[in-house]
């Protein structure tokens, strides 16, 4: 059994026991969330897509951490200009634990 959700403007397809890092959620560790915006559910051949979301399907996840991803680095140049911009990025994530696909 599978699922699409979204979460944080990106779309993820989830199983149950599965480890994904996602956009940064307000919560405590340890404490369950539940995503409710469900675009998918397959389990084997009976599958359900929403328009757009399904309704009654639910995901639910436990948070195992919070990090910051890789340093991505921005440099801006204007040719022939003496213009040269350095800069670096650093977004944040919440490691989640699916627990469960209901619905």
């Amino acid at each position: 059994m599978y699922a699409v959700v979204k979460t944080g403007g990106k779309q993820y397809r989830v199983t149950a026991g599965e480890k994904l890092k996602v956009e940064q959620l307000a919560a405590d560790i340890g404490a369950e969330v539940v995503l409710d915006q469900v675009l998918f559910v397959a389990n084997g051949e009976d599958v359900t897509m929403g328009t757009p979301l399904v309704t009654g399907a639910i995901v639910t996840a436990k948070v195992v951490g919070h990090g910051r991803g890789d340093k991505v680095r921005i440099f801006k140049m204007r040719r022939r200009k003496h213009y040269r911009k350095s800069q670096g990025h650093r977004q944040n994530f919440t490691e989640i634990e699916i627990l469960g696909i209901t619905g």
